[in-house]
């Protein structure tokens, strides 16, 4: 079975999506009136939405090649990227501003091949 892809990047689908629940697309500020009654303002969210892509220690490693490959779409200024989930879902993305990428290899080679694995997690935002 496929994973997920990051423009055309493949990932494992072992990375799971462990915010997909923790958002809203309505927004909502609660306010009073000079006269006590309940201001309440709603607008809808149309871009902003976190996917944060998670390995463990047992599942979704990564390996070394794909890491660089996903730590050079970091590094360009104005990405915006295709993501393709497992399950066929797409979103337009880009990293987000702050911790964009984490990673630590499985055990502690002194010179990691290629294709040695780590756990990763990828921080994006919806836009």
């Amino acid at each position: 079975m496929a994973g997920h892809s990051l423009n055309g990047i493949e990932l494992p689908r072992g990375m799971l999506w462990v915010d997909e629940f923790n958002w809203s697309a309505v927004s909502k500020s609660v306010d009073r009136s000079i006269t006590g009654a309940q201001v309440i303002d709603v607008s809808l969210l149309i871009a902003g939405r976190p996917i944060t892509l998670q390995a463990v220690e047992t599942q979704g490693w990564i390996r070394r090649t794909t890491l660089q490959q996903v730590q050079a779409l970091v590094d360009e200024p104005q990405g915006e990227y295709l993501l393709v989930l497992a399950d066929g879902r797409e979103f337009r993305v880009q990293f987000a501003a702050s911790d964009p990428i984490a990673a630590a290899p499985i055990a502690r080679p002194e010179l990691p091949s290629d294709i040695h694995p780590y756990v990763a997690t990828l921080r994006l935002i919806t836009v």
